[in-house]
């Protein structure tokens, strides 16, 4: 599994939505992933982001950072297919 394919998987998927508690969104370039664990079916991902937080108005009120642990579930040909979250916050 490389960072590419981690990258792309967090930035398009909802799993990271429990952890933005204010309404909110992750915003992809903030995002970085640190592999915990892998094996051949499974890794540990350590996941932080800035959850983007809006006004009424449609301007930026601010920034959440936030934090998840994920366990990401692969296929035989080491794509993720699933994520799911074990521990997670804010900063």
């Amino acid at each position: 599994m490389n960072q590419t394919s981690l990258q792309e998987f967090f930035s398009g998927t909802a799993a990271l939505a429990p952890l933005c508690t204010q309404n909110g969104w992750p915003d992809p370039a903030s995002m970085r992933i640190e592999l915990l664990e892998e094996d051949d079916r499974q890794a540990l991902c350590a996941v932080r982001f800035d959850e983007v937080i809006m006004e009424g108005s449609g301007c930026e009120a601010g920034r959440v950072a936030c934090w998840g642990r994920f366990r990401v579930r692969l296929d035989a040909r080491g794509r993720v297919v699933r994520a799911e979250l074990e521990t997670g916050g804010r900063e």
